[in-house]
């Protein structure tokens, strides 16, 4: 324990303000943490952690211990100075206790604790409190260990007392809640994937802090895992090439703080030899995925400054242009993380940073680190050089291909592929295509469908791989410039949803390894050229049947070899016939019908993006160059093939 953590007599009731009640919270929770689904639980989760890893920001704490037991209870506990509990002259209670119970009460609102604080609206631990069943929390400071309980969204259960003395060297806070049922009325069972990721994420984006996650449950997930990187957002470069080939070995870093702004940034960044970009920028360690003035920042010096250096260097002729910013980014990998005091978000998720200083502050410190960087090193500047130069000869390809295509009208909508069966509506909500490997399974169908709000789209033979290919090959792919066109609604940055036919986009392949395949590389090209599509929730997989399991007028379809054996033992002593449906063209369009088309009867799964970064990297593996990652993922998630979540 060192003396920088356990000084806290800087850290005192002053620090804490006031500013209103709790009145509002459980009336409507949404305002505050968003929503009461699954994302809205797992958000009471990230307000406690963000309070102690403000403690590790500051210099207080270095260690963060998250727990889920079997009941679903959740404990934060931090080695930090310990939450102040002498009493609050503005509440008249004590201040541990106006934290848990007053709204704004904290170390963020200009009292001094924190100069930088995470987490989206700084309300955390009273809203935490205000939608939890009981709440408690243990302080450990001055050589002695208090306890405080609240009941009922925020109604004090135990005062607040002193239970013990310990080793004046122990410090820290500890917070320990259920959730309320009747606030989160979907469940209040937490998802060890989303724990998992984030406290992962938040390992990276703080260089040094040890967080370990126990989950303390009965299921194969049981264990503690600890993460702590020493190289940061360094690290997570690496992490996001894992399975890529880099073009060089170097993760390009910088660091720096603008006194007169208060704002600190961190930039690391890596090329591979791919064509996809995984670029993301956080503030105050909140994911910022529509980007904002800190990424604008980089990607206008990132641009500027390899163009100034090409030209310098006569990589670039006079008379040639400059790079754009769609030439530097191909097989980049970047993290852009800020802190700021004071954080203002744009755009309706909030997702978008707005403060224009940032730009300014991350401009300066980018440029002159990169100027320098390409001066010391003129070899891995060259690589990068020769890779945009590669990227900008592509892009020229691709646009004098998109020209073309809308030369002979082939991506709009008036011109649809020839092989596409479409449907009677023309009312989008209602609509449906299903695209379908092969023309005897297209056959099927098209014979078994409702024609009125049904339409489908064949496609022969596998989609390309779009994680290795330019765009003006993308563009040349038959099966690409189909789907393109049966959509309707533009691709890449040029989509408007408006134009969508069709609300329900199902990929419908053979349950076999070969229609597991051209699923993913449908979903590769969907995640990378229609994103929003997947976004709004319109991309959905069929759920055809395995097998068939029969005798006479009895009847049964079974999707899985787990529901095969439970049906056998239904048939009981009835000698029975199985059929195993090697591809949906086997089946006649009844079939069809009645376990797949059928919206009475079918099962859909709709494909959504739990997290954006982890979705890239997940496709990257699959569809890129390396085997054994691949081979190890599919061996690994193979029982999860019924609940996709991209």
């Amino acid at each position: 324990m060192t003396d920088t953590q356990i000084k806290h007599d800087n850290y005192t009731s002053e620090d804490i303000q006031v500013l209103e009640g709790l009145e509002a919270v459980r009336k409507r929770p949404g305002m505050y943490i968003g929503t009461t689904s699954e994302a809205g639980l797992h958000h009471l989760v990230w307000e406690i952690v963000d309070n102690s890893v403000d403690e590790a920001l500051a210099g207080y704490a270095t260690h963060i211990e998250i727990t889920v037991n079997k009941d679903d209870v959740v404990t934060v506990k931090d080695d930090g100075r310990g939450m102040p509990i002498e009493k609050h002259k503005k509440t008249g209670i004590s201040t541990v206790e106006t934290i848990f119970t007053v709204l704004h009460a904290g170390g963020k609102f200009g009292g001094g604790a924190y100069k930088v604080a995470g987490g989206l609206h700084g309300v955390g631990a009273s809203v935490v409190n205000a939608l939890s069943k009981w709440l408690e929390v243990n302080v450990w400071r001055d050589g002695k260990e208090y306890y405080v309980r609240f009941k009922d969204g925020g109604s004090v259960d135990k005062s607040l007392e002193e239970i013990g003395a310990v080793d004046k060297s122990i410090t820290g806070s500890q917070v320990r809640f259920k959730a309320d049922d009747l606030i989160f009325k979907e469940g209040t069972v937490y998802n060890y994937k989303v724990l998992y990721d984030r406290i992962r994420q938040m390992a990276f984006l703080n260089k040094g802090i040890r967080f370990t996650f126990n989950w303390d449950k009965d299921d194969d997930n049981k264990g503690t895992t600890t993460f702590c990187y020493e190289g940061g957002i360094k690290e997570y470069v690496e992490f996001l090439n894992k399975n890529e080939t880099k073009i060089f070995e170097d993760v390009l870093y910088c660091d720096g703080y603008d006194e007169a702004t208060n704002i600190s940034v961190e930039i690391a960044l890596q090329y591979n030899s791919s064509y996809a970009e995984k670029v993301y920028s956080f503030c105050n360690n909140i994911f910022t995925p529509e980007g904002g003035m800190h990424l604008d920042g980089f990607r206008n010096t990132l641009r500027k400054s390899l163009s100034v250096y090409a030209k310098d260097k006569k990589f670039l002729k006079d008379d040639e242009p400059e790079f754009t910013n769609e030439d530097v980014k191909e097989g980049l990998a970047a993290i852009i993380s800020v802190k700021h005091p004071d954080p203002q978000y744009e755009g309706q998720t909030k997702g978008k940073l707005g403060n224009s200083e940032v730009r300014t502050v991350v401009n300066k410190l980018f440029n002159d680190y990169i100027k320098r960087y390409f001066l010391e090193n003129p070899d891995i500047a060259k690589i990068i050089v020769e890779k945009a130069k590669s990227a900008a000869a592509a892009r020229l390809a691709a646009i004098s291909a998109r020209e073309s295509a809308r030369r002979k009208n082939d991506f709009g909508s008036s011109n649809l592929p020839t092989k596409l069966k479409d449907c009677a509506s023309r009312d989008a909500s209602i609509c449906e295509i299903y695209i379908v490997e092969g023309n005897s399974a297209g056959g099927s169908a098209e014979d078994g469908r409702d024609s009125n709000f049904q339409a489908v789209l064949p496609l022969r033979g596998k989609v390309l791989n779009v994680e290795k290919a330019r765009q003006h090959k993308i563009f040349d792919n038959a099966e690409i410039r189909m789907m393109i066109q049966a959509f309707g609604c533009g691709f890449g940055n040029e989509i408007d949803i408006s134009k969508l036919r069709y609300h329900k986009i199902v990929i419908m392949t053979d349950a076999d390894v070969d229609g597991q395949h051209i699923s993913t590389l449908m979903l590769t090209f969907l995640y990378r050229y229609f994103k929003p599509l997947i976004e709004e929730g319109y991309v959905y997989l069929a759920m055809p049947p395995l097998y068939k399991i029969f005798k006479g007028k009895m009847v049964r379809y079974c999707y899985s070899d787990e529901e095969l054996e439970l049906a056998k033992r239904d048939f009981g002593d009835i000698k029975y016939d199985v059929q195993r449906y090697k591809g949906l063209g086997e089946m006649d369009a009844s079939q069809l019908w009645e376990t797949t088309l059928d919206p009475e009867k079918r099962t859909l799964k709709r494909v959504t993006i739990a997290d954006a970064i982890e979705a890239d990297s997940v496709f990257s593996m699959l569809m890129g160059d390396e085997v054994e990652p691949r081979k190890n993922f599919i061996i690994e998630n193979a029982h999860f093939a019924k609940n996709l979540d991209i």
